[in-house]
């Protein structure tokens, strides 16, 4: 199906919700704890309850989206977004803000899940590698933008307005679907079910085999990320002392990574297959986690000796996370909205478990990061040994 040569932006910009609003207030978690009387690391549960929103709002957007198409699922959800995040600028207490956390995510996950399945309707196999690609350089501008525009607010106005302009972003977003995005899904094609018949779409998608391992593949490595995004704060600010600016742009050196490698899986593609450059790209991750956990056990050396290793393997990302979705609902072309929303529930639900994992570790080092990053990556070399393997 043909397609403008815009909608793989405006489809990173929409995906672009999610790492905005993970990141651009991660160097004011040191604020927000100050504000609310909180010990250090417990402005985390705020970010495990938006992992958690992100893991149930997908379930639901993606068979809203295969019953009344891409469009207004996607806009209703931006909507509730931008009202829940100015909720998070008004919140008095760490409570309210975790609630308007779980809302904005709920209404987020509709970002996440929906471009996903656009792109399935549109292709399939290299051309969505392809489009994925183009996609997550978009997509991968937030997290270089994101805390260092959070760390630039700080140094102007407190954490509040860190929210207000998540809350503008979502504004944004709700203007351009409703002026600019075309619905990909038919009515014809589209597809009605009840509960227990959509609870069977999603048991017969987890079973098969391609989408499971290549799901789990993609989980892990999120399990990994995560638990780099949720303990960086207390490495980097509260351990090394970095600034809000500075730990900005260290965050800027590992969506650069993402972006260089997210741009280069096509032609990569071209050389190694989607089957073998996966493998690789786990491979890389998994060897970047183990310098990194050794290197946090020796606990000697700069900053910078602990955030090397930490780019190398959120840079793998920009291979395995395209080509996991894409062999993920390769086989699902009929309901890839639901399938799209599983594969995002598993992975943001390990999220979450990582989030609260690594506030409750916390220890003052980079140890307990490290080690949950290596099981990350562990989980999905084995995810990768189980898929079945394609050239």
């Amino acid at each position: 199906m043909p397609f403008p040569s815009w909608l793989p932006i405006l489809l990173g910009v929409l995906t672009a919700v999610g790492p905005i609003s993970t990141d651009m207030y991660l160097p004011a978690f040191p604020a927000i704890e100050a504000t609310f009387g909180g010990q250090a690391g417990s402005a985390q549960i705020t970010l495990a309850t938006w992992f958690l929103g992100l893991a149930i709002g997908q379930i639901t957007q993606g068979p809203l989206s295969d019953r009344f198409g891409r469009r207004w699922p996607l806009f209703c959800g931006v909507v509730l977004y931008t009202a829940a995040s100015a909720g998070c600028a008004v919140a008095p207490d760490l409570t309210t803000l975790s609630l308007m956390r779980l809302l904005a995510a709920l209404g987020g996950s509709a970002g996440m899940v929906v471009p996903r399945a656009i792109i399935r309707d549109l292709a399939d196999g290299h051309a969505a590698a392809r489009m994925m690609s183009r996609l997550m350089l978009v997509m991968g501008a937030a997290p270089i933008l994101a805390p260092t525009l959070g760390g630039l607010v700080l140094k102007v106005a407190d954490w509040h307005a860190i929210f207000w302009i998540a809350a503008g972003y979502g504004a944004l977003c709700s203007a351009a679907v409703w002026w600019k995005l075309p619905d990909t899904l038919p009515p014809q094609n589209r597809v009605k079910l009840g509960v227990g018949a959509q609870l069977s779409r999603y048991i017969i998608i987890f079973r098969e085999r391609s989408f499971l391992s290549h799901a789990c593949l993609g989980g892990f490595a999120m399990f990994g990320l995560f638990a780099y995004i949720g303990g960086a704060p207390d490495v980097f600010i509260n351990r090394f002392h970095l600034t809000p600016s500075a730990f900005g742009l260290l965050f800027g050196a590992c969506a650069a990574g993402l972006i260089a490698a997210s741009q280069a899986n096509p032609r990569l593609l071209r050389r190694f297959g989607p089957s073998r450059l996966l493998r690789l790209g786990v491979r890389i991750f998994v060897a970047a986690t183990l310098v990194l956990t050794g290197i946090a056990f020796a606990d000697v050396g700069p900053w910078w000796l602990v955030a090397l290793p930490i780019v190398v393997s959120t840079s793998c990302m920009g291979i395995t996370t395209p080509n996991a979705v894409v062999g993920a609902l390769s086989r699902h072309a009929g309901h890839a909205g639901s399938a799209s929303a599983l594969m995002g529930t598993m992975q943001f639900a390990l999220g979450a478990v990582s989030g609260v994992l690594v506030g409750a570790a916390s220890d003052g080092t980079a140890r307990p990061m490290a080690l949950l990053m290596l099981f990350g990556a562990c989980g999905a070399a084995v995810a990768d040994l189980c898929r079945p393997v394609r050239p």
